[in-house]
């Protein structure tokens, strides 16, 4: 077990990814933060946070259980209506750690089946590389190149009582 991000590290990332998702969007007044459960959730509430800090405007930020739209989990829960709209809005999809794309591919086919929307970037805090799906972050934290049989944890205070992002052989 390796820590290769502790709470400052953290942080930082956090900050300076809300610093480009600003930038890269010219303002905010499209911009919502959707982030995957669990722990992309958290981190959407806290870019949210970030961003309003530095900009003084208040993001939109929910999250969303991607459960329904997974292909590879046979037990299906109830296809999910987000709270906010996503009609033509820049969603700012946030997850924790990206890996083989799975799960961005079912939340995408989420925000879809909620409206259409203007654009979706891919906001995440680790990726580990070993694509399944062409897809690719927009806004990455840390990049950590990792064989198959590693894993990658991302503990939050929110979620785990501790901070830090673990990889584990």
């Amino acid at each position: 077990m390796n820590i290769i991000m502790d709470e400052n590290a953290i942080n930082r990332a956090l900050t300076r990814m809300a610093h480009e998702i600003i930038e890269r969007n010219n303002g905010l007044n499209r911009v919502i933060l959707l982030g995957i459960e669990t722990r992309g959730a958290t981190l959407a509430f806290r870019l949210a946070n970030i961003i309003e800090s530095i900009e003084k405007v208040k993001v939109p930020v929910a999250s969303l259980d991607v459960s329904y739209w997974r292909d590879d989990v046979d037990v299906k829960q109830q296809a999910m209506r987000l709270p906010l709209s996503v009609q033509d809005r820049i969603v700012v999809l946030v997850d924790d750690v990206l890996f083989k794309g799975r799960t961005v591919r079912a939340a995408m086919d989420g925000i879809v089946y909620n409206g259409r929307p203007g654009a979706i970037q891919l906001a995440t805090l680790v990726d580990r590389g070993h694509r399944e799906f062409p897809i690719r972050a927009d806004f990455v934290g840390k990049n950590i190149p990792t064989a198959l049989s590693e894993t990658v944890k991302v503990h939050l205070v929110e979620n785990d009582n501790e901070e830090c992002v673990i990889l584990s052989k």
